[in-house]
């Protein structure tokens, strides 16, 4: 009986940690936005750069930013962006929008992309940080 209890907890931490592993950081998520930086804003102040501003992201259809002058496969896409169509993007934006002007190489590790997912989707329109 005991050795059954043992395995028993066993299993349950260990499915624990893989589930804590997968958890969502907005905070790392944060560090990893500084990748985005250099063409994307986000919050109260958030104004387009070379990229546009990435306030109200979840929900927002593509190509929709006032102000910015998107590429007409990015305005053509006919994607409406949520987690998984974030997540696909992110990994390599060329190959889920082929005709991008985005030109980074993506984010590989689904950590990452994760946590990344958290910070920008907990912002909303107005780049407050949505009530939890």
């Amino acid at each position: 009986m005991k050795k059954l209890l043992v395995s028993a907890l066993v299993i349950f931490a260990s499915s624990a940690a893989a589930s804590a592993a997968l958890a969502q950081d907005a905070e790392a998520g944060k560090a990893s936005f500084n990748k985005c930086l250099a063409c994307h804003a986000i919050g109260e102040d958030a104004k387009n750069k070379v990229g546009p501003e990435l306030n109200g992201l979840d929900g927002r259809k593509s190509g929709t930013v006032p102000d910015y002058n998107y590429s007409d496969a990015n305005k053509n896409s006919g994607i409406t962006w949520n987690e998984a169509a974030f997540k696909e993007y992110i990994k390599d934006p060329r190959a889920k929008v082929p005709g991008t002007k985005m030109a980074f190489a993506g984010i590989k590790k689904e950590q990452e992309v994760n946590d990344l997912w958290a910070f920008v989707s907990q912002y909303d329109k107005d780049g407050k940080i949505k009530a939890k």
